[in-house]
């Protein structure tokens, strides 16, 4: 990969992968990137939570133009297949280069090129002695796959530049100039556990090998949601086969849809074949509803030693009817582009963990987004209400703005302009579903202007992300020529 053009490019992108970067580990890549700037001899900034700024100098003659931003987050989404051994705390991405030539990839893992490639582009300009530039500024923020915490916590002042180019977005030959703003809608479900009924058996139930994907990129691609799969089999398991609720977990990211999700249940000995036989079904079923699209999904049933306690029978009907009216994927489409996705639900997350004073708690985590701010409130308030209503404790938290497009901007005139005179084509002018910093940081820092692009990345926050070779060469052309222009 390191042999790959541009040589800087690559060579920066290989050493990130050998940083263990997941989003809340912030010391070890903030440091990296620190001491990055400084071998340099550029001046190095680090904010109080950790963001990182790097400042170069203009090219000879560039002095007076307005300053460039260069903007990407440092953290990357943490998922692996179930059967790879890894620690993202610890252990360096194992990235290659696909037989084809074409991709580079990670083993069994997410590759970090959300937003690792972007992150790279910038520390190879920051290093390229033949780049010519306006007053340049580097800007890697935390934690923004969780909850952007780093662009939220901006303090208005620090970045100087007029121009901002995010460096976040995956399909090549888009220029981005607007997003969806989100919010977390977070239910819990607290209880006191029940005796298991005597004699009962223990099956851990399980739906596995789901695509999943980004849930702002992806959600329009009618991907399985593991946890909704898994509630209707529970539903019918319930209904008809007296099955209890013992434990549930699905789901590991906010913005990931969930691709493996899990629950034990006992059910009555008696009933061990009919709930079996159920199983096969529903996988039948899946397969049949998911056919082309995820083919590699499972469903299994697995006996397992028999828990003590269980979930009380009232929680338990409550729990399973609001995951299943819980709406996810597509809400709404903006009526003047119906191929772009207004607003979305992502029921994203489900897990048991202990509470207080011996009670259990089940929480349910969903990330509602939407271009358009009273959507946002009116579908978050929709699945508050679900979840009001079977009893659950609801929140709201981690809401982040929308970002306005500007499509007559000087930054996007240029952009087109000089995208047209590199490679002989227009660049098709977007708006995206997926949240972009953007939108946080317009808002602290009035009158900049902005616009998103990338190279063409697959998958994000699945393990079969990859990045195309091809494009990631191109981007870095454009971006030199890009700062050249302005």
């Amino acid at each position: 990969m390191k042999n790959l053009e541009p040589k800087g490019l690559w060579e920066s992108f290989y050493s990130l992968t050998q940083v263990p970067r997941p989003s809340g580990k912030r010391k070890e890549i903030a440091d990296f990137l620190v001491n990055y700037g400084k071998s340099l001899g550029l001046e190095t900034l680090q904010d109080e939570i950790g963001n990182v700024l790097i400042r170069k100098p203009a090219s000879a003659g560039m002095e007076d133009h307005p300053g460039v931003i260069l903007q990407g987050h440092m953290d990357m989404v943490p998922q692996k297949n179930s059967d790879k051994v890894f620690d993202f705390e610890k252990d360096a991405i194992q990235a290659y280069v696909e037989d084809n030539g074409e991709w580079v990839t990670a083993d069994g893992t997410t590759l970090g090129a959300d937003n690792g490639i972007g992150v790279a582009t910038a520390m190879a300009i920051l290093a390229d002695k033949n780049a010519v530039h306006p007053p340049l500024e580097a800007f890697f923020t935390i934690d923004e796959e969780t909850g952007m915490y780093g662009a939220n916590d901006l303090k208005p002042g620090w970045l100087k530049g007029k121009y901002l180019l995010n460096l976040d977005s995956e399909t090549e030959g888009e220029l981005y100039v607007g997003c969806a703003g989100g919010i977390d809608v977070t239910a819990q479900f607290a209880y006191p556990e029940v005796e298991t009924v005597k004699g009962d058996i223990a099956l851990r139930v399980e739906v596995k090998g789901c695509k999943g994907g980004h849930s702002g990129c992806d959600i329009h691609l009618q991907r399985a949601n593991a946890i909704k799969l898994l509630f209707r089999f529970l539903k019918d398991a319930v209904a008809n086969f007296e099955a209890r609720l013992a434990y549930v977990e699905g789901g590991s990211l906010r913005n990931a849809i969930p691709r493996e999700a899990a629950a034990v249940i006992t059910i009555p000995e008696e009933s061990y074949q009919d709930v079996q036989d159920l199983v096969d079904r529903y996988e039948d079923l899946f397969l049949r509803e998911y056919e082309g699209v995820d083919d590699g999904l499972s469903f299994t049933a697995k006996e397992v030693d028999c828990p003590k306690t269980e979930m009380p029978e009232d929680v338990q009907d409550f729990l399973i009817h609001a995951v299943t009216l819980c709406p996810h994927g597509v809400y709404r489409v903006l009526p003047e582009a119906r191929d772009i996705v207004e607003t979305s639900n992502n029921l994203a997350m489900i897990a048991t963990r202990e509470g207080e004073n011996d009670e259990k708690i089940v929480e349910v985590c969903c990330l509602t987004r939407s271009s358009v701010e009273s959507r946002k409130e009116e579908l978050a308030s929709i699945i508050q209400s679900a979840f009001s209503l079977a009893g659950a404790e609801v929140k709201f938290s981690g809401a982040y703005p929308g970002w306005k497009p500007n499509l007559k901007s000087q930054l996007l005139a240029t952009m087109k302009e000089t995208y047209l005179k590199e490679f002989g084509s227009e660049p098709r002018v977007v708006i995206i579903h997926a949240g972009l910093e953007c939108g946080i940081i317009g808002a602290k820092y009035e009158g900049m202007e902005m616009i998103s692009f990338g190279p063409t990345i697959e998958h994000p926050h699945s393990p079969d992300e990859r990045v195309n070779i091809a494009t990631v060469q191109k981007f870095y052309q454009y971006v030199l020529a890009a700062l050249k222009a302005l």
